[in-house]
């Protein structure tokens, strides 16, 4: 039987830990809202995990179905005050896993539209350990 254990020399410990571990703790490479690239700098707050539900196609992830968002179908709708209120509730329904998972503890959601062509989501997020993060993303409407 193996042990469930196994130490290993403590020179050797930063090799054996995680790659977010190792480079003081930041856990993602970020990456830009308006181009999906990466930035080349590292983060370590939910800027990604918001991004990547609010972008992506509810279901179009194959390994997580619930993944996503509805928010690529308002691309389609008139610049309408439901539109709004549309989009905001797709995003809640979008970033509610986060909160599930413990990540967060709230995610406030409010929506602008300055009938340009563009609505904007203000979202406030209170991470589990206490610190606020506000991140704002555009959605295109017709």
């Amino acid at each position: 039987m193996l042990p469930l254990f196994i130490s290993a020399p403590t020179e050797a410990l930063p090799m054996l830990l995680p790659n977010w571990q190792r480079h003081n703790g930041h856990m993602d490479r970020a990456l830009d809202p308006s181009t999906g690239d990466y930035t080349g700098s590292t983060l370590d707050n939910l800027q990604n995990a918001v991004y990547i539900r609010l972008m992506t196609p509810l279901g179009d992830y194959w390994a997580d179905p619930a993944l996503g968002s509805l928010l690529h179908l308002i691309q389609r709708e008139k610049d309408l005050t439901r539109v709004g209120m549309l989009a905001r509730q797709y995003a809640q329904e979008a970033l509610q896993p986060i909160v599930d998972d413990g990540r967060a503890s709230e995610i406030t959601i409010t929506e602008t539209q300055p009938h340009n062509g563009y609505l904007y989501l203000h979202i406030q997020i209170d991470t589990a350990a206490g610190e606020k993060y506000s991140y704002e993303h555009p959605v295109k409407v017709i």
